[in-house]
């Protein structure tokens, strides 16, 4: 069980850097399309924010289930 959780959180960790820097790089491009002009600082700040929260949200389930299916349920040798 504890080899199962330290796998998920470690694979979540690995990924939250890449995963959240793509999701703001994709963001800030899309809203400087869409308004037409560079962003100030607390715009791309905001972006980051946002980024990394997605980023949170995108990746523990994703370790979650790539552990799951590669390890199968914790306890259910």
């Amino acid at each position: 069980m504890a080899y199962f959780v330290i796998s998920v959180l470690v694979l979540a960790a690995l990924l939250y850097l890449p995963v959240s820097k793509l999701i703001w790089v994709v963001s800030v491009r899309r809203l400087q399309r869409k308004l037409g002009r560079e962003l100030d600082e607390a715009e791309v700040r905001g972006q980051a924010k946002r980024a990394r929260f997605i980023a949170l949200l995108l990746c523990l389930p994703f370790s979650y289930l790539f552990n799951l299916n590669l390890l199968g349920l914790p306890g259910h040798g």
